[in-house]
């Protein structure tokens, strides 16, 4: 995904708006891709973890149950909120309020810095620099995003949807494509490229959810895209949403997700 500054700042705000929705209807991450982190990154109970980003702690939950303590940097200040109460229960977990990009700690040397559906939304001039930074000696660095996947044999609702995007001036870009899981993008070059990491795994997962008509508008009133809409074009697009899945027998559509984990090493001086 890419945002020109202007776009990124402005759309990056939009999520605290949602705070209240954020935790109920985004999708949870697979078990398999904690187990992955936790291994690739050589994590121990224990460990110091820096999360960029957390929203309202959806990946944060599951990692601080596995004994870590863990920072949160979250910019918006509704959802650094609600990422506290969901987290009330972790004493060794601290959510701070504030941008990522400027944010400064008590004590850096983390053991891992990380970002989940958060990465690209964080300055690219400044994110890798400033993660190193924060890491300690043989740290790592990861990040993922819950991103919408195509498997074969999946529901079509999504293509067949796309007429009334276009309706709504919101349709897809020439050459849009819909990729299997397994042919998500990733940014194993981008990382290299920078020079500051090193040993770059990829991991893809990918997983379908069903939602009736309720569960997938909540969903998409957590999208930037659809929060930045006006209202005549919401109401169109949800009334076609709820029109056509009133025509199906059980109601419901599978929308299909996927997520490329990178894990990536901090690059020391021999």
């Amino acid at each position: 995904m890419v945002f020109v500054s202007g776009d990124r700042e402005q759309l990056r705000t939009t999520f605290n708006s949602a705070s209240a929705l954020y935790h109920q209807a985004r999708p949870e991450y697979p078990a398999g891709l904690y187990d992955e982190l936790v291994r690739l990154a050589r994590l121990r109970p224990g460990d110091r973890l820096l999360e960029a980003g957390c929203a309202t702690g959806k990946a944060t939950f599951p990692l601080a149950r596995r004994g870590f303590q863990i920072t949160c940097v979250e910019l918006g200040a509704d959802l650094a909120a609600e990422a506290r109460r969901n987290l009330d229960g972790f004493p060794q977990v601290n959510v701070v309020n504030g941008a990522f990009e400027t944010w400064e700690p008590p004590h850096a040397g983390f053991d891992l810095v990380f970002a989940a559906t958060a990465w690209h939304w964080i300055d690219p001039a400044v994110r890798y620099q400033k993660s190193w930074d924060l890491l300690r000696e043989g740290g790592h660095l990861a990040f993922w995003a819950a991103a919408h996947a195509f498997p074969a044999g999946g529901d079509r609702f999504f293509h067949e949807l796309q007429d009334v995007y276009d309706d709504i001036n919101e349709g897809l870009p020439p050459g849009a494509q819909f990729p299997e899981p397994a042919e998500l993008p990733d940014e194993r070059a981008e990382i290299e490229a920078t020079g500051l990491f090193t040993d770059v795994a990829v991991r893809r997962f990918g997983w379908e959810i069903e939602y009736t008509a309720d569960e997938y508008i909540r969903l998409l009133d957590t999208f930037s895209g659809h929060i930045a809409m006006a209202q005549w074009q919401r109401d169109r697009l949800y009334g076609e949403i709820r029109r056509r899945l009133a025509e199906r027998p059980d109601g419901r559509l599978r929308r299909g997700w996927g997520a490329v984990l990178h894990v990536a090493r901090r690059h020391d001086a021999e």
